[in-house]
Order: C-alpha cells, then sequence, then structure tokens
C-alpha cells in the first residue's frame, strides 16, 4: 500500500498561483508515476501533470502547458504542482494518483479543492 497525502488547495483569484504538494507514504517502488488528476463534479477525472520516476519526463493536459509545473523530490517522496495564471476552469478537487508501472496498481489521495474565482 501506498498513501498519499495532499496539501495546497484554496481560494484563488483568476490570474494568482497555488502551490499543491503530495507526500506518499508505505510501500516504495521503483518504476511509477506520481502525478495529479482534476475532477469537476459531474465529470470524470482527469490527468492535469505526472511524472515518471525513472528519468523525471513530465505529461501535461494541453489545457495547463505553460502555466503548471510539476516536480518531485525523491527524497522526501513529494511531488509538487506549482499552478500559475489560474483562470476559473482550473477550478475542481484535485487528486494525487501514484501509479506503479507494470502492475498498474493506482493509488490516490483524498482531493484538495483548488477554486478559482473573484
Amino acid at each position: 500500500q501506498v498513501q498519499l497525502v495532499e496539501s495546497g488547495g484554496g481560494l484563488v483569484q483568476p490570474g494568482g498561483s497555488l502551490r499543491l504538494s503530495c507526500e506518499a507514504s508505505g510501500n516504495s517502488f521503483s518504476y511509477f508515476y506520481m502525478g495529479w488528476y482534476r475532477q469537476v463534479s459531474g465529470k470524470e477525472r482527469e490527468l492535469v501533470a505526472r511524472i515518471i520516476s525513472t528519468d523525471g519526463r513530465t505529461n501535461y493536459a494541453d489545457s495547463v502547458k505553460d502555466r503548471f509545473t510539476i516536480s518531485s523530490d525523491s527524497a522526501t517522496r513529494t511531488v509538487f504542482l506549482q499552478m500559475d495564471k489560474l483562470k476559473p476552469e482550473d477550478t475542481g478537487t484535485y487528486f494525487c494518483n501514484y501509479e506503479v508501472i507494470g502492475p498498474g496498481w493506482s493509488y490516490w489521495g483524498q482531493g484538495t479543492q483548488v477554486t478559482i474565482a473573484s
């Protein structure tokens, strides 16, 4: 099992910034993705950004490219999502995800609310 604890959500005005953090604990694997998904009420959870453990390659949703940056600290098993130039459409519940490459085991955090409004 992998446990994920998220922090950093909140209410921000359009154009502002937020930084999300997600710390993993429990079992450790060599090959995994760690990232963030967003869910809006009534819609499926969608990938926002993820980073791979092997070489740090990243994937972003087209809607957040050039505004969001995902990074990780392997020493603390923490992944960060720096969100800049926030838009109202970025609003949602952000879930941290840890996916083990190969078996496909997937673990989720409890979610943190991000609201972008004036």
